[in-house]
């Protein structure tokens, strides 16, 4: 696979060369935010140009537009191996650096003479835990020698949940030349999700992961909690003394001793960046608003929105709460082998997928795969995920989203343990079934 990323870095910088302007198209979430940024810093610094689109998913429609466009080199990051029959009618070459599951019916598809499929599922390599869409970007322009660019990988295979453990795979090769290179730097920390930018009862009720019992989702008992042990709740973390410190990480690590542990941080960047997990959270919650354009200019190093997005991001860990609130107190419907909530609530749209699957690591809500179904006009946009408990047991949620979704003229897919769809709203009811009997099946067989 490293071999086909040298390909895909060939073939970029023979456009550069050319003075061709680089079509980038990327998904909507930190993890493709990261990817178009990696590629759009080393064609800058290679002196080319780009113009980016950002989707918050591929669809025939959107490749069908891209068909009229002129560009001769068109790049696909963290999307593309769904769509590859589409794809390769494009006229231009192509580039997919995509990590997603490539649906069974196509694995035979192939691009154009001059296009490369960067996908780590050809390998034999798990797209799922072992390397990130923005990994395989970073990847891709490796041999431009853009090294820096290796926060930007990890910042995505955060967003993506794949740095929660030691990293693995790709993700640990990446890692370790940064370490070397030292444009990362390891150290152990708490690991709180907003601790550069948010006061420490924001920053306690916002972690999620690891889960800290009753504090996680909860103001209330967390600033309870920083009360009784006098440890001031307006800080910053890395304001407080070295005994208030102590004391909050040892009350913290008797919660869940997962909380103290590695933290990835970039250095020579804004502060409010230097978290790879902060990051990753700065950029779902510009993705989620459509704040396409502050996100890309934040990776491209030019600060005049960050205020703006630092207030998003403040915004969407507020949203986050809420939304735990809301599924606490209505819960789930309850299917015999899956679960699904619905809503067509703009702010809960926004963290459906994401609070879903944390209602299950806080204990709300059981142990089963989940839908979130979101009403978008006629359309119905389906986030499933699952726990590693369940794809151990032979939960592919990637397959049945692709294969579920074609029933009613739809498209899906993604990874084995989160996945997504688009399907007519009038066929949420029939969807909802097919999908739980298709569970039922991967359980038993």
């Amino acid at each position: 696979m490293l071999n086909k990323a040298d390909e895909a870095c060939e073939l970029i910088q023979s456009h550069i060369k050319k003075n061709n302007v680089v079509r980038i198209i990327s998904h909507n979430d930190a993890d493709g935010l990261t990817s178009a940024g990696i590629f759009a810093n080393a064609v800058k610094k290679s002196g080319g140009r780009f113009h980016i689109t950002i989707l918050p998913r591929l669809q025939e429609s959107d490749v069908k537009s891209l068909t009229k466009e002129r560009y001769k080199l068109f790049i696909f990051s963290d999307m593309g191996s769904g769509q590859l029959k589409s794809v390769s009618k494009l006229k231009g070459d192509v580039v997919i650096a995509d990590h997603h599951q490539i649906p069974e019916e196509d694995q035979d598809i192939e691009l154009g003479k001059n296009s490369v499929h960067v996908n780590p599922h050809l390998y034999g390599i798990d797209g799922t835990k072992d390397v990130s869409g923005s990994g395989l970007s970073y990847l891709s322009v490796h041999g431009m020698g853009c090294y820096e660019l290796s926060g930007l990988a990890l910042t995505g295979a955060c967003g993506d949940m794949q740095m929660r453990d030691e990293p693995t795979g790709i993700n640990k090769l990446i890692l370790d030349e940064a370490v070397e290179k030292k444009t990362i730097i390891v150290k152990d920390e708490l690991k709180l999700a907003y601790s550069n930018t948010q006061n420490l009862s924001k920053a306690i009720t916002y972690t999620y992961s690891p889960v800290l019992d009753d504090l996680s989702g909860n103001t209330d008992n967390t600033e309870k909690f920083l009360d009784e042990n006098s440890i001031p709740k307006d800080k910053l973390l890395s304001q407080l003394n070295e005994d208030e410190y102590d004391k909050l990480k040892d009350k913290l690590i008797d919660l869940n001793d997962e909380i103290y542990g590695k933290i990835y941080t970039i250095p020579n960047i804004r502060r409010e960046l230097t978290n790879i997990t902060e990051y990753s959270n700065l950029l779902n919650a510009c993705g989620k608003n459509k704040e396409y354009t502050a996100a890309i200019a934040i990776e491209l190093a030019k600060y005049n929105q960050m205020d703006y997005a630092l207030t998003l991001l403040d915004d969407y860990g507020r949203i986050m709460q809420e939304g735990i609130e809301w599924i606490r107190r209505e819960g789930s419907i309850q299917e015999d082998n899956i679960q699904y909530i619905y809503t067509e609530d703009k702010n809960r749209k926004q963290v459906a997928s994401a609070v879903s699957s944390i209602a299950i690591d806080l204990g709300i809500l059981p142990d089963k795969p989940i839908l979130s179904l979101m009403k978008m006009d006629n359309l119905i946009k389906v986030s499933s995920r699952t726990t590693d408990r369940n794809v151990e047991k032979g939960v592919n949620l990637g397959v049945i989203m692709n294969q579920a979704s074609q029933n009613f003229n739809g498209s899906g897919g993604g990874h084995n343990i989160a996945a997504g769809a688009t399907i007519p709203a009038d066929q949420m009811d029939n969807f909802i079934h097919i999908v739980d009997e298709m569970v039922d099946y991967q359980l038993n067989n």
